[in-house]
């Protein structure tokens, strides 16, 4: 259990929020207030405020694991040879979604304002894209050794037809960051148009065969090429949770190996109220028009915030706890809004993972820092408080525009509701550990090491460059081979912007920040670098398992769309 080895953990976590907000380094005072400038390069003009709406009224919705089902149920079979050692990783699981045009009841206000849209009548709900008739979708629960199909159907009306006013109805779905081969990794020009399938396989296999390197927290999402941002805000995000061996879901679990943390297998629940004590929880800052609809101005390249924050697409909703322990994945859906979160009494919690890769060791924190695309899995322990009592999760961090935060912090009525969380009387069986120890990060050997390389972002008229260049998706701006290890650079060439960097594929983990060792939650196995201006991280990477062709590019999808994405591929060894 919690050892006072906790206190030194604590101290570490402090100077990653406090006051640098992504790469751990402290800065002059004077540069604390300076991240991001308080206007932007660009005058983008001022958004409308959406209708006003009362907090923590919407009940959570809690999605429910997908279902599985009978491959003799797929209209046509699966063709192996679309997909790389298929044969080796045969599905032993098998999913089908559809994705389609509604409505989405955000909050029952909003709700009421809309018009009779997406087949549904006056007063419903906000337009949505919707994962099987919902936002997010259901969650996708796996375990490593059992490899899952999934065939996913572009079931959108054309685009003579659709009434969503954003994006594209043309998909490609991204398992972020799935160590997957190419054709199943939602590359984003491996998209389907309305009335197609394609088809996704995962093969639940540890990248170099190495349990050290598992998946926990992952989320799937729309990657369709030029249209990331949009496609996503209209609904397109779900998540995904793999177990194994040593983090296997169940608190109960007697395998000698188990880790034990809160949950029990079951998801979903009613809307409040969740069935299990493993939770995930999206975010996405939403801005509403009159009618209760998501608005969003695409004029504006360098980010979209929204003024309302959702939580599993519901505004600013509560949920019922129990007075125990639970773990909740937290998810920055993005697509430009970074997040410092802690809770209204300043209580603290244990982080216990970061990018869905868990730690070494918990940390012991009263807030965490995401950008668009992190995600880290914390345990709250609600047996501190008395049942009745009410606590909120806050969004303390201050940004002004898309570019990037600020600096400062949100101080009284100024922080950003989130969520509320309700304790209530119950008959309350708490198995769970916090142990101190989770699981070990691979070993870094640079003798590996066959190639450095840099990746510099910046931008350049109006639009988002990597190493100078727009995406363009037939240049091959890396080629690294299946078997060898780099160390690539990201550089951030602005003084007045964020960049949230994220490679397909492969995890990383990081060997410097602007010259300094890695800290905190900083010393894991990441997929997103968040890049604070002038930012240089210097990371540790393996390319093994499959090949073909990946992208990088900056997670702040807006900034994606407008040209800040560059392909690489994985060539034979």
């Amino acid at each position: 259990m919690i050892k006072t080895r906790r206190g030194i953990l604590k101290a570490g976590v402090a100077a990653l929020t406090v006051p640098s907000v992504f790469g751990g380094v402290m800065l002059p005072r004077s540069a604390q207030a300076q991240l991001c400038r308080a206007t932007g390069i660009r005058s983008p003009g001022t958004e409308p405020a959406s209708p006003p709406v009362t907090p923590y009224t919407e009940p959570l919705y809690v999605p429910d694991a997908m279902q599985p089902i009978n491959p003799s149920a797929l209209a046509t079979p699966p063709d192996p040879n679309r997909h790389q050692r298929f044969d080796e990783f045969q599905p032993q699981k098998f999913y089908e979604q559809r994705i389609t045009e509604g409505v989405w009841n955000y909050h029952s206000q909003l709700s009421a304002l809309t018009p009779a849209q997406g087949g549904a009548p006056a007063g419903t709900g906000s337009l949505a894209w919707l994962y099987d008739g919902s936002t997010p979708g259901r969650t996708l629960v796996a375990r490593y050794g059992e490899p899952v199909f999934v065939r996913r159907h572009n079931l959108l009306p054309t685009s003579d037809q659709v009434e969503m006013p954003i994006g594209y109805p043309a998909i490609s779905t991204h398992l972020h960051n799935a160590h997957t081969a190419s054709e199943s990794d939602g590359y984003p020009m491996d998209f389907i148009v309305p009335g197609q399938f394609w088809d996704h396989h995962y093969a639940m296999m540890y990248a170099r065969n190495d349990p050290n390197e598992a998946l926990g927290s992952l989320w799937y999402h729309d990657h369709m090429i030029d249209f990331t941002a949009t496609n996503v805000y209209a609904g397109l995000s779900g998540m995904a949770i793999f177990y194994d061996h040593l983090d296997t879901g169940n608190e109960k679990d007697s395998l000698g190996t188990a880790l034990r943390l809160p949950g029990n297998l079951r998801f979903g629940g009613t809307p409040g109220n969740a069935n299990g004590y493993d939770i995930s929880l999206i975010l996405h800052d939403v801005r509403f028009s009159q009618n209760g609809n998501p608005s969003y101005n695409v004029f504006d390249t360098d980010g979209h915030l929204g003024d309302l924050i959702t939580v599993n697409r519901k505004v600013m909703p509560y949920l019922n706890v129990e007075r125990r322990k639970y773990r909740f994945r937290i998810y920055d859906g993005g697509p430009s809004r970074f997040y410092e979160l802690g809770l209204s009494d300043n209580s603290n919690f244990f982080i216990i993972s970061n990018d869905g890769n868990l730690l070494e060791e918990p940390v012991d924190a009263t807030s965490i820092v995401v950008g668009p695309a992190n995600r880290q899995d914390v345990i709250i322990d609600f047996s501190r408080y008395s049942p009745g009592a009410t606590v909120e999760l806050l969004n303390i961090m201050e940004q002004l525009n898309g570019q990037g935060p600020t600096g400062r912090r949100l101080e009284g009525p100024d922080r950003m509701k989130v969520m509320q969380f309700r304790i209530i009387d119950s008959n309350v069986d708490d198995t769970s550990r916090i142990p101190d120890f989770l699981r070990k990060l691979p070993k870094i050997n640079l003798r590996e090491v066959v190639a450095e390389r840099e990746w510099v972002f910046d931008h350049d008229m109006g639009l988002w460059t990597l190493n100078g260049s727009f995406m363009d998706p037939t240049v091959i701006s890396a080629a690294p081979k299946q078997g060898t290890a780099e160390i690539w650079n990201f550089r951030n060439a602005g003084s007045s912007w964020a960049h949230p960097c994220h490679v397909h594929f492969e995890e990383f983990q990081v060997l410097e920040w602007n010259g300094r060792k890695p800290t905190g939650v900083l010393r894991s196995r990441k997929d997103v670098a968040t890049l604070g201006p002038n930012d240089h991280v210097r990371a540790f990477y393996r390319f093994d398992d499959f090949v073909g062709r990946y992208v990088i590019h900056c997670h702040n999808n807006v900034h994606e769309d407008n040209a800040m994405m560059a392909r690489w591929d994985v060539t034979p060894g």
